[in-house]
């Protein structure tokens, strides 16, 4: 009896113990469970956000016309690719699983060589594809020509850009001063921006609001754009030009009417001239500094750069 009872006693012990571990391991294997889903959404939406975050302050986030052209011009491009891609992937999986070794109702047939309406579809597919990039490319290039003015009621204000090693310098000819390394604009106005290099080939770019340009060395090249809203807008040199490029950056700030006219104020009260000698120190390659204002712009440097009448070849320690 005494025995018995002890075995008894012994047994409900070890199958406590083994609830205890049953349900120790259940709660492992659903924190496990758990974790493991909590990843599974971590990187399912972490590429999400990557994308979406990718869109802020770039070609997607467009704040003047030319920018919002040209989103439609890539939405629309896209939109043709992918009607081509993603039923290629789908047929691809789809002669993946239907072909599988397994599959024994799938026909093979090594003899088999031509069919002319897979050959249609195969080489049309293609064609159409092209003919609509092509034809969206030729209206856009047309459109949205650098040079082509805007269109607008209101007359443009004119930008001279000017790409120094490794600044930018931005002239206002009509109210006669200059800025470096940022701009400001009317809001709602076209701003047509003349644009050459002192030395070597550089590249134009406000992903915002819209295409970048070329600026070389004795020529001018030209570019209207437009802000719409009021706002800083990160602009930068996309082409390589020397060991200053990274930092070649500015801004351009949109203001109101108003704010433009304030500012344009403000700025000719400045003491900072443009003048000859100072161009000179401006020209000489250095790494980009911060921002500089010129409150008067005696004589416009633009047209002496423009011709190629500027000089810019200096010794290596000049250049440094």
């Amino acid at each position: 009896m005494v025995a018995s009872g002890k075995l008894r006693a012994s047994i409900r012990a070890m199958a406590a113990r083994l609830r205890r571990r049953l349900r120790s391991a259940a709660r492992r294997w659903a924190d496990e469970e758990a974790l493991q889903r909590g990843w599974t959404r971590v990187v399912c939406i972490l590429p999400c956000c990557v994308t979406l975050a990718s869109c802020r302050e770039g070609p997607l986030d467009p704040q003047g016309p030319v920018g919002q052209a040209e989103r439609v011009i890539l939405y629309d491009a896209t939109t043709i690719m992918l009607a081509v891609v993603i039923p290629v992937i789908l047929l691809t999986l789809g002669f993946a699983w239907w072909f599988r070794s397994g599959n024994r109702r799938a026909t093979y047939r090594p003899n088999w060589e031509y069919a002319g309406r897979i050959e249609l579809i195969i080489w049309a597919i293609p064609a159409l594809v092209i003919l609509f990039l092509g034809g969206i490319a030729w209206i856009g290039s047309h459109e949205l020509d650098p040079p082509k003015p805007l269109d607008s009621r209101v007359p443009p204000l004119e930008v001279e850009v000017v790409s120094l090693d490794w600044r930018w310098l931005f002239i206002y000819p009509s109210e006669r001063i200059a800025t470096v390394n940022y701009l400001v604009v009317p809001t709602g106005v076209p701003v047509h921006f003349r644009l050459t290099s002192t030395s070597v080939m550089n590249s134009f770019f406000i992903p915002q609001l819209g295409s970048q340009i070329y600026t070389m060395a004795g020529m001018t090249t030209q570019l209207n754009l437009q802000a719409d809203k009021p706002g800083s807008y990160a602009g930068f040199s996309a082409q390589f030009s020397g060991p200053g490029f990274s930092d070649m950056q500015f801004t351009l700030r949109a203001e109101s009417g108003e704010g433009f006219t304030t500012w344009v104020a403000k700025t000719r009260e400045h003491d900072g001239v443009l003048d000859g000698a100072s161009f000179a120190e401006l020209a000489r390659p250095t790494r980009a500094g911060g921002e500089l204002t010129y409150g008067s712009v005696p004589d416009d440097p633009f047209d002496i750069v423009a011709h190629g009448h500027l000089a810019t070849r200096w010794s290596a320690k000049e250049a440094l």
